[in-house]
């Protein structure tokens, strides 16, 4: 097994199986153009030249969109190749895109995205070993993604509160010592948390408490 980006492995076309995407390690291969640059549209590329050190993963997508160009396979800063006269736009990674603007040049055209992934020999997805890793790393990587709630709230409101909830299976619902009031936990996704905890409160919740999770197996 191993881990790399997805990218190396579209480069190098070697047969691996996917394990599981790690979820870091996020960027985009793009096309990218000097901010001063007429080309508006992908079809002018036609004729022009372009550095990457990507050639396998660029000349795959030149010949899916009908377009012709001179690849330049360059090693190391492709950045600086437009300004040097070297080509007329660069094909490389990007993550925050401040390299491309710190050389004048502006993203054009998206190629492909990638972030870091285990890998493994063909076949070695079925082997029992490698099945249970796996489980290991998918408990973390849900645990990443969510968070853990404890809130409370009135009985006449939980109905309202526990519709938008929507936990691993169903939310965990405990009396309080207080009269017609229960605590309710459950799990909330990380991607609209804020949206959701705001409904919650509007729906009746109170004394809301959020924890990180270590980890979850389903």
């Amino acid at each position: 097994m191993g881990i790399v980006g997805e990218n190396v492995i579209q480069e190098t076309e070697v047969e691996v199986s996917y394990l599981q995407k790690l979820g870091f390690g996020k960027c985009s291969l793009k096309i990218a153009v000097p901010n001063n640059n007429s080309i508006n549209s992908i079809e002018e590329l036609n004729g022009k030249a372009i550095a990457t050190t990507y050639p396998v993963i660029l000349g795959k997508y030149l010949k899916e969109k009908g377009i012709t160009s001179d690849i330049r396979t360059i090693s190391g800063s492709v950045e600086i190749s437009p300004g040097l006269g070297l080509s007329d736009a660069i094909c490389d990674l990007v993550s925050t895109g401040g390299t491309l603007k710190s050389n004048g040049l502006k993203p054009f055209a998206d190629v492909m995205s990638s972030e870091a992934v285990l890998i493994g020999r063909k076949g070695s997805e079925n082997e029992d070993l490698i099945i249970e890793l796996i489980q290991r790393i998918q408990s973390v990587l849900r645990a990443k993604e969510t968070k853990y709630v404890v809130l409370n709230v009135e009985r006449k409101n939980l109905q309202a509160v526990t519709a938008l909830l929507p936990g691993v299976k169903s939310p965990s619902v405990v009396p309080l010592a207080e009269e017609d009031w229960v605590a309710v936990h459950t799990v909330i996704p990380e991607r609209d948390f804020w949206d959701r905890i705001s409904q919650l409160k509007q729906a009746g919740a109170q004394g809301i408490v959020v924890m990180p999770i270590e980890k979850i197996i389903l």
